[in-house]
């Protein structure tokens, strides 16, 4: 049986740990004593994910050990000069970089006809291109590691593609992909490389997602409150789950039996697959 990656007295970077998966990702590290450099727009919610980190008597961060050093970085994903800074300032905090964990993304409801280039581009600039930017800037840094992880985010929506999605599924596909084949150029390296398939898991993602201009306040509504009755996972199961496939060295984790079970029927029905979801799906109201 292959030995677990050790964590303890690593250090991990996560980007979009303010709150959902991020947060949980964070919590799950921090209990196997891996060292955080949190990053997100949100000050707030992050300074919130280092309190919960950082008070091991609470409830839901058990056994957290004292000695975890945790830093909140202002970071937006989509500012490319904002990225190429952001190592300088997380190796000011930290002797190093053992894991980076890709996890901020944002979600857009509509059909591509109904997207505008703009909002597109928008999604393209954090889940995408975000990701790209962050392991080009971390790279260096990842490769002075004995063992180095990099961990990306994609979805379920990276691997089937539901109407309504064609912005985030080619976002996630992209995140895929490009996961994949960066995997195969650095073997020989110390760095792996994982790739992520959450299902529905019960974060803020479809509340905060943006929806086309031209839909009135109660259709967004009626579209975010469906979206949301999918997303079921709490987030620090999740985010358990998917560190325990980092300690494995995983190339792929899907999270969620939806997940599993989704793929599952992507590869016997990879073109017939949504129209058999759709029969059992309940009817938005």
């Amino acid at each position: 049986m292959t030995e677990k990656m050790r964590l303890a007295g690593r250090t991990a970077v996560v980007t979009g740990a303010a709150s959902g998966i991020g947060r949980g990702i964070a919590l799950a590290l921090a209990k196997r004593a891996c060292n955080l450099a949190l990053a997100d727009v949100n000050d707030a919610g992050l300074a919130e994910t280092a309190g919960l980190v950082m008070q091991p008597t609470a409830a839901s961060t058990p056994n957290v050990p004292a000695n975890v050093r945790v830093t909140q970085h202002h970071l937006d994903v989509s500012n490319r000069a904002a990225i190429a800074a952001f190592p300088a300032q997380v190796l000011a905090a930290h002797p190093g970089v053992d894991i980076l964990v890709n996890n901020a993304g944002v979600a857009l409801g509509g059909t591509f006809e109904q997207v505008s280039e703009e909002d597109f581009d928008w999604l393209l600039s954090i889940n995408l291109f975000g990701v790209i930017r962050m392991t080009r800037a971390f790279l260096p840094v990842l490769h002075k590691s004995d063992e180095a992880r990099l961990v990306n985010i994609s979805s379920i929506f990276g691997v089937i593609t539901p109407p309504g999605q064609t912005a985030y599924c080619a976002s996630k596909f992209a995140v895929r992909g490009f996961s994949n084949s960066l995997r195969y150029e650095l073997r020989g390296s110390t760095i792996g490389v994982s790739v992520v398939h959450p299902g529905g898991i019960n974060t803020n993602i479809a509340k905060s997602s943006r929806a086309p201009g031209h839909l009135s306040a109660d259709e967004v509504a009626r579209a975010k409150a469906y979206a949301q009755k999918a997303l079921k996972m709490p987030p620090d199961k999740a985010g358990e789950m998917i560190v325990q496939g980092i300690e494995k060295r995983e190339a792929r984790i899907f999270v969620g039996s939806d997940a599993k079970a989704l793929a599952f029927l992507e590869r016997i029905a990879p073109v017939k697959h949504w129209s058999m979801v759709e029969r059992v799906l309940p009817k938005p109201q």
